[in-house]
């Protein structure tokens, strides 16, 4: 299952390229169409989804993670469009169903924020059989965020307080009431996200561990910095959102959409990945000095995108676009590298 999402990484950095108009080592169109969902999905749903499943510890549970996989390769590989989406729903049920289990069986108030995170990924793999998938979008960013912030609120609650979790249940309610309602009032919806997501931002600024250890040395200050970098995307994001409403041009859905998947998702994966990846992938990841690079080109990345896409100046939007394919392609041989070398 780790191989499907290294599989569905790959090919999520192809289109991207594709989509920046720059030479990629795969040419299709269809690829380029499927950026969004394959990243998302393929990749992180089946990693977060396969660490959930490790959780848990039932055989089941891991049909989740395996239907993510399966179905963003089915939509890579030629496969009836339909078919691949359809697994990805059935990926999407099937990992509702595991974070309700592991609340059945920890019937805590951070694991129903869990809980409450995957119904959107569910609603919007389900909504995507029959809709465009624009419109669908903050409902995807709903999953991913409030999944995060549950995760950092279980990883962080003994310095978090105990404020914390009724703040998680708070933002938590309103970037998904937000989403909800995207879909039938898109500006309203999209500023509550905005709002959501900005409040949350400000809130992991705040009383998560970032700002206590970036000032530390080796993994603490690298997890940290990830942590704050990821937070300030999120907030960028929100502040688009909640300005503009619904985005219309190219420059301000690029912020939005790739402030909340890629400045702030991907960074926290960088945080958390010599945290959880051993328990997923059953291998040590030690933490290396080289696992600066990729956060450190990420962001210069995100800077050069973000400011491109804005003041349409395309040559800087795409050389943003392609330093942060870059920094993918170079955690990614971080990964790889520190766990053969452990």
């Amino acid at each position: 299952m780790v191989a499907l999402a290294g599989f569905s990484l790959l090919a999520g950095l192809n289109a991207g390229l594709l989509r920046l108009g720059v030479w990629a080592p795969v040419d299709s169109d269809r690829l380029a169409d499927l950026h969004g969902p394959v990243m998302v999905l393929g990749f992180m749903g089946t990693l977060i989804s396969l660490e959930r499943a490790q959780a848990l510890r039932q055989a089941w549970a891991y049909l989740a993670p395996a239907l993510f996989g399966l179905g963003s390769v089915t939509l890579l590989v030629g496969a009836p469009i339909g078919l691949g989406k359809l697994l990805l729903f059935d990926g999407g049920l099937a990992f509702l169903a595991l974070t309700i289990a592991l609340w059945l069986r920890a019937p805590l108030s951070l694991v129903a924020a869990q809980a409450f995170g995957a119904l959107f990924v569910a609603l919007f793999t389900g909504l995507w059989l029959v809709a465009e998938i624009a419109p669908l979008l903050p409902l995807l960013a709903a999953f991913l965020i409030i999944t995060i912030a549950s995760e950092r609120a279980e990883l962080a609650q003994l310095t978090m307080g105990r404020r914390a979790i009724p703040t998680l249940l708070a933002l938590g309610t309103l970037i998904g009431g937000g989403a909800a309602l995207s879909l039938v009032f898109p500006d309203t919806g999209a500023r509550i996200v905005g709002l959501g997501c900005l409040l949350t931002a400000l809130w992991l600024f705040r009383d998560d561990v970032g700002r206590r250890f970036v000032r530390s040395t080796g993994l603490r200050r690298f997890n940290a910095a990830s942590l704050l970098a990821g937070n300030l995307w999120l907030a960028v994001a929100g502040v688009v959102w909640l300005v503009v409403g619904q985005p219309t041009s190219s420059g301000t859905y690029d912020a939005v959409i790739h402030g909340v998947f890629l400045g702030f998702g991907l960074a926290m994966i960088m945080a958390h990945a010599p945290i959880i990846f051993p328990a997923v992938i059953g291998r040590p990841l030690p933490y290396r000095s080289s696992m600066w690079a990729p956060l450190v080109v990420l962001n210069v990345g995100m800077v050069l995108r973000l400011f491109g896409g804005l003041a349409g100046i395309q040559p800087l939007y795409r050389t943003g676009g392609i330093l942060t394919v870059l920094a993918l392609l170079i955690f990614a041989v971080t990964v790889v590298v520190s766990v053969v070398r452990s």
